[in-house]
């Protein structure tokens, strides 16, 4: 199987989607963020300095599913028709875990908006609690459903 963003000569192209059927998409994504017990307990009492840590994480996802093709530079602009993120606090990590979902109707898939929505969301916590721990972990990003299109549903096992 090739690798869809190189050409006959190795360069890389932004893939032509134009004779592809228009179709409903989604896609989600997950991620989280580990943190020392004494920043999840900050984050979950709601006493942060900079404010609501998820709160703004949440729209800072948000607004990162929106501007992927700004971001990530062989990424189509797609219509976005949804964008959902879900922060949960996990005591067992202690930290963050991540979920965002993206839809569109369109000639490709939204999977590169739905990981930079938990990326970005992922780093806002980061920004907003790294004044009292720089010693948090971002991991675990990856792709949990893609459906729609020609080459149809994937599923994380």
């Amino acid at each position: 199987m090739a690798l869809t963003h190189f050409d006959d000569q190795g360069q890389a192209h932004m893939v032509d989607v134009s004779d592809k059927a228009v179709t409903a998409r989604i896609a989600v994504a997950a991620g989280h963020i580990s943190m020392a017990r004494q920043t999840f307990e900050i984050i979950s009492e709601g006493r942060a300095k900079k404010g609501d840590v998820l709160g703004v994480a949440r729209l800072a996802g948000i607004m990162g599913a929106k501007k992927t093709p700004d971001l990530i530079p062989l990424c189509h602009p797609l219509p976005v028709t949804k964008v959902a993120v879900e922060l949960t606090l996990d005591p067992d990590l202690p930290g963050v875990r991540i979920t965002a979902t993206v839809k569109t109707t369109g000639q490709t898939g939204v999977e590169m908006e739905a990981l930079t929505a938990v990326s970005t969301a992922a780093l806002t916590v980061y920004d907003m609690a790294k004044a009292v721990d720089k010693a948090m972990q971002i991991g675990g990003i990856h792709v949990v459903l893609k459906d729609g299109g020609k080459s149809g549903r994937y599923q994380a096992k």
